[in-house]
């Protein structure tokens, strides 16, 4: 058995979690609501958060999980990628509490997080997850990519964006319409009240499993850029077609690319990871598609679709049980992927 603290600080939330093997004892996530009103995350404001927030959400997650500093045998955290400022938060207070402690030091890859809280094991819940070999569709704000999964610590790329990621695409068009940051969920809600075959816009061409979204954004903002000059209310009178429609292109050509990859894998358990997984949308079409091609499909809890410890917690107790620990040399890589 073993005990692990999980430290996430890759963005703009500071969280902490505490497992007891791949059981969840706590998971407290402090967010950062100062980024609002700038339409995006503000690196320095971010990092400066991180700071405030690093130590109360620590000791709130050892508190409820019952456990002390004395119980821990490592500590994981996020290293890479994600913000220069927001990992050196998390790396440095990992390395300090380490020190202190006197327990091992686990680096963790923030999207190794986001595939294994299929792994995550709640109190009393049923711990439904994928069987190995698995396709993955990791879908954020940041990455957009096809991933084999054939263990806890070995994946492969199948394919990825080689431009914008999928939740950059949504959060960029909601920011055209006037809507709030950040805009994916926006849209998810609006979806719902629009007709998704109102507009069409460009689905990208791409070769093999890898993704584009830039032409996708690109239409659409010359497609509202002409119909504005029209009629100067026309995103107003139109935002929930608007919403439907983009929501429904972006997830075609998420499906479009994960059906192939598939058909070419021949493997047929299929799981999604990160920010994007939440949509309504693209849950409902997994689901509808996994029907039609004989797929077992797996949707994370939302509160494990964004960024948490928790997923860094149980990736990092999978890394300690083949001993793969580090030492107070490593430093944080931003683009690591």
């Amino acid at each position: 058995m073993a005990i692990i603290l999980g430290i996430e600080s890759s963005c703009d939330d500071t969280s902490a979690a505490v497992i007891r093997d791949t059981e969840l004892l706590s998971n407290v996530i402090a967010s950062q609501k100062v980024h609002e009103k700038y339409g995006g995350v503000v690196p320095e404001l971010a990092s400066r958060a991180h700071q405030q927030n690093i130590i109360p959400v620590v000791d709130t997650a050892l508190k409820e999980a019952n456990t002390e500093v004395r119980d821990l045998d490592a500590i994981a955290f996020t290293l890479a990628p994600g913000l220069l400022g927001s990992l050196l938060v998390g790396t440095c207070f990992a390395k300090g509490f380490a020190a202190s402690a006197q327990i091992a030091m686990i680096e963790v890859n923030h999207l190794h997080g986001h595939i294994l809280s299929h792994f995550i094991r709640e109190p009393g819940g049923r711990n439904s997850h994928p069987d190995f070999p698995f396709l993955c569709l990791l879908v954020s704000g940041g990455h957009t990519q096809i991933i084999m999964v054939k263990n806890h610590l070995d994946f492969e790329i199948l394919g990825e964006t080689i431009d914008d990621a999928a939740g950059e695409a949504f959060d960029k068009c909601a920011k055209v319409m006037g809507l709030p940051y950040p805009g994916g969920p926006v849209i998810d809600a609006l979806a719902k009240e629009g007709d998704e075959k109102a507009f069409a816009f460009a689905k990208p061409r791409v070769a093999g499993l890898n993704y584009s979204f830039s032409g996708l954004k690109t239409s659409f903002l010359y497609f509202l850029r002409d119909r504005v000059k029209e009629d100067a209310r026309f995103i107003e009178n139109h935002r929930a077609d608007l919403c439907a429609s983009l929501q429904y292109t972006i997830i075609a050509v998420l499906m479009d690319k994960l059906v192939k990859a598939s058909k070419t894998t021949g493997v047929k358990q299929i799981a999604t990871a990160g920010g994007v997984s939440a949509n309504s949308g693209l849950a409902k079409a997994l689901l509808e598609t996994g029907e039609k091609h004989g797929w077992q499909v797996y949707i994370p809890p939302r509160k494990f679709t964004t960024d948490n410890a928790a997923m860094i917690a149980v990736a990092g107790y999978y890394k300690y049980r083949e001993g793969k620990t580090c030492g107070l040399d490593v430093s944080p890589n931003v683009k690591l992927s």
